[in-house]
């Protein structure tokens, strides 16, 4: 009986270990990192920014005429929100505690300034980021995401796209740089083993700047790729 309960206690350890995890990456205009998705053991969709903010969350709205198109916004999660009492440190007071059965932690002011309030924690998923030991295109943006590392081109590399998301673990992310057409300079180029093109413009006019090739919702090692 007992090797009975400490089976189900540590299968219920391993399940609630991997209940969050990065399920998106989304982009503006396929140049600007809009935000990441953790996804909760809820299916509950939390939209983070690349500095470790809480933006919105819910669940996604799929149209009815495409299984690939959804609606940007996300339908308010209906459940359990609770936020950090006056009690709390000064630096989260006020922030998103719980999102149903997860709970969100924050680092405290005692920390680095460049990661105080910022996310710490979101149910088991640990969040970590650069600081100023680092580039200064980089301070304070997200750097691992439990075992997912997140890098970013540093100012050293091309004007069109020092400052922007590199690599989410294994998946490297290119982009067109300032010696390609002034309407696709600074736009995606790659993720992963999939390319993206663009007219340009040397197309007829009223497509320059419009996807050519590539999928507007790909998935990549786990983590689905959405352009806005």
């Amino acid at each position: 009986m007992k090797r009975f309960y400490s089976t189900i206690f540590f299968l219920c350890f391993i399940n609630a270990a991997f209940t969050q995890q990065l399920s998106q990456v989304t982009y503006t205009y396929a140049t600007s990192l809009a935000w990441f998705t953790v996804t909760t053991g809820q299916n509950v969709l939390i939209r983070i920014s690349d500095d470790g903010k809480a933006l919105e969350w819910g669940t996604e709205e799929q149209s009815l005429f495409s299984n690939n198109y959804y609606a940007p916004k996300l339908l308010p999660y209906m459940g359990r929100v609770d936020y950090y009492g006056p009690e709390a440190d000064s630096a989260y007071r006020g922030k998103v505690k719980n999102i149903g059965t997860t709970t969100i932690t924050y680092y405290g002011s005692g920390e680095f300034a460049v990661k105080t309030g910022k996310i710490k924690t979101i149910g088991s998923l640990l969040f970590d980021y650069y600081t100023h030991f680092d580039d200064k295109l980089l301070s304070g943006k997200i750097k691992n995401m439990g075992a997912t590392a997140i890098g970013y081109y540093t100012s050293f590399d091309n004007e069109s796209f020092k400052g922007k998301l590199k690599t989410v673990g294994n998946t490297a992310i290119t982009y067109y740089s300032s010696f390609d057409d002034a309407l696709i300079k600074g736009k995606i180029k790659s993720i992963g083993s999939f390319n993206y093109t663009w007219y340009t413009s040397h197309d007829p006019k009223g497509y320059g700047g419009g996807l050519k090739s590539g999928a507007m919702r790909q998935l990549v090692n786990t983590v689905t790729y959405i352009l806005w």
